[in-house]
């Protein structure tokens, strides 16, 4: 099995609370970039998904904090698409410190939003398979 999809992200200061741990809100500004990165990466944009009439929504997240991070630390944040047919999908990331421990853990459960309809799409790994060069990287084929 080969590796998620990650993307490197350094704590910068002003991200952090009074406790010099990165903010909690911050950890959700982390997982919606890599999940944007691995979009792109797929080579699917934001125009293109407007162009189609569809925009990824987040149903809900839950985030689980194992270690703190402070500034200037070094993380990679992961991103994987777990797919279980019908409307929703679910995102599994991970927040990595430089030793490899885990530092966050955020899941999120996610649909594709047909646009004019106000509706989740009735299969969301169909849109994503349509749009991406490399949908591999949503792990469909």
């Amino acid at each position: 099995m080969s590796e998620p999809f990650s993307v490197p992200v350094t704590v910068r200061g002003y991200e952090t609370d009074v406790q010099g741990h990165l903010n909690q809100a911050v950890y959700l500004n982390y997982a919606e970039h890599a999940r944007w990165s691995l979009l792109h990466a797929a080579g699917i944009s934001q125009s293109a998904l407007i162009g189609s009439g569809v925009g990824p929504v987040a149903l809900e997240t839950t985030i689980r904090y194992k270690r703190e991070l402070l500034a200037g630390d070094e993380v990679e944040v992961t991103c994987a698409f777990v797919w279980s047919g019908g409307k929703t999908f679910r995102i599994e990331q991970s927040v990595l410190k430089a030793d490899g421990s885990v530092a966050a853990e955020i899941t999120a459960v996610g649909g594709i939003l047909d646009l004019e309809k106000r509706k989740l799409v009735a299969d969301p790994a169909e849109v994503f398979k349509k749009l991406a060069s490399d949908p591999g990287l949503f792990g469909l084929s």
